[in-house]
């Protein structure tokens, strides 16, 4: 963090603000939300794609001795195939952001994964993902996994979802004091619980909570990683929603000495047309 002293106020404003704006698809970079970007068949199609690219430009400065110039962009990818009986989602995003001569941001993920036999209430996910998250020393993540998908609840206005499953992983943090490189590979189970609820046709409700565990045989300790995403979404009218989204992570022994706990929360007006 040695990087944000000495920059100019202008500086400062431009990178809370950049930041503000910035909408990366997971809070911390450890955990993905794959529930929140799973996208529901329609029957009439095999192949679903959404996709969205941004790019941010700023040069504007109230003194001429402390220019700000900043630089970012921002892609996504959620792309699924359906056969008859399995689903194959490809899922990515990346996010960055340069003020003057410093990165700020440099956040980014690609997940791959099998959904077989998806229709049944019992099913199997298979999935990799690599990730990576500079502004908190994380570059890169990479796993591998497998898990059962368990359909506990299924009604016209609500669905829940229970997951099992187990993967192993590797990461690479760099210390943020002596920025040492630090090296770990674990194997976890990995396991989330899915709800949704319409409680009428303007209201929608769903949440989202993952739990891994792991144990650290260098250390002889249990670590413990928790992350969940609520979110409540109204429409107003025909043309306007109210969206309100929380997301949280916690890890109880972070590999390097970074925030446990980090949350974010966003509300905002949606407009369709």
């Amino acid at each position: 963090m040695r990087k944000y002293l000495g920059m100019g106020t202008n500086a400062l404003i431009a990178l809370v603000l950049a930041i503000t704006m910035s909408q990366p698809g997971e809070v911390s970079g450890q955990i993905l939300n794959i529930e929140r970007e799973r996208m529901q068949r329609d029957t009439a199609k095999a192949w679903m794609v959404n996709g969205t690219i941004g790019v941010r430009l700023y040069n504007r400065s109230a003194a001429a001795d402390s220019p700000v110039d900043m630089f970012g962009y921002n892609a996504g990818l959620n792309a699924v195939y359906f056969s008859e009986q399995h689903s194959y989602a490809a899922i990515g995003h990346l996010d960055y952001l340069k003020i003057n001569d410093n990165d700020f941001l440099n956040f980014g993920y690609m997940h791959l994964r099998s959904h077989f036999f998806y229709k049944n209430n019992i099913s199997l996910e298979v999935f990799a993902q690599v990730s990576y998250d500079n502004f908190r020393g994380l570059d890169p993540r990479a796993l591998a996994g497998a898990g059962i998908r368990k359909r506990l609840l299924d009604t016209k206005r609500s669905t829940l979802h229970l997951g099992v499953g187990a993967l192993a992983e590797g990461e690479w943090w760099e210390h943020p004091e002596t920025e040492e490189s630090v090296n770990v590979q674990y194997l976890k189970s990995t396991n989330y619980l899915s709800f949704r609820y319409s409680v009428n046709d303007f209201v929608d409700f769903n949440a989202i909570g993952y739990y891994q565990f792991g144990y650290d045989r260098d250390l002889s300790v249990p670590r413990h990683r928790t992350s969940g995403n609520v979110n409540l979404n109204t429409r107003l009218s025909r043309y306007f929603s109210w969206t309100n989204s929380f997301e949280f992570s916690y890890e109880d022994k972070p590999i390097v000495p970074i925030t446990r706990f980090i949350f974010h929360f966003k509300t905002g007006l949606t407009i369709s047309i």
